[in-house]
């Protein structure tokens, strides 16, 4: 695994590897464009923690997502996975990596 100082220099070195597509977190799975991957069509490869000095809410994960199709890119989520909102897999799924 690479390491990072900053979330901004995460993502910044991610995307240089080829973790292009911005993801955003779902019910179920992930997000992007008119596309849902369920939990079971991707992989979480790597993922960074990033603790913020002076504020709570600066905490966060970042996600490395490999797709079954090969799609790649970056899911960023703030500490404290809920499983508000989440399927019970899909919160288990980030939960490994949290």
């Amino acid at each position: 695994m690479y390491s990072y100082e900053t979330l901004s220099e995460a993502i910044a070195g991610l995307q240089k590897r080829g973790f292009t597509t911005d993801f955003n977190l779902a019910e179920n799975g992930i997000v992007f464009k008119d596309t849902t991957l369920n939990h079971d069509d991707f992989e979480i490869v790597e993922y960074y923690r990033f603790e913020g000095d002076t504020d709570p809410a600066d905490e966060a994960v970042v996600y490395a997502i490999e797709s079954a199709h090969g799609v790649k890119g970056i899911l960023v989520n703030g500490y404290g996975i809920s499983s508000d909102g989440l399927t019970n897999k899909m919160a288990e799924k980030l939960k490994i990596h949290h």
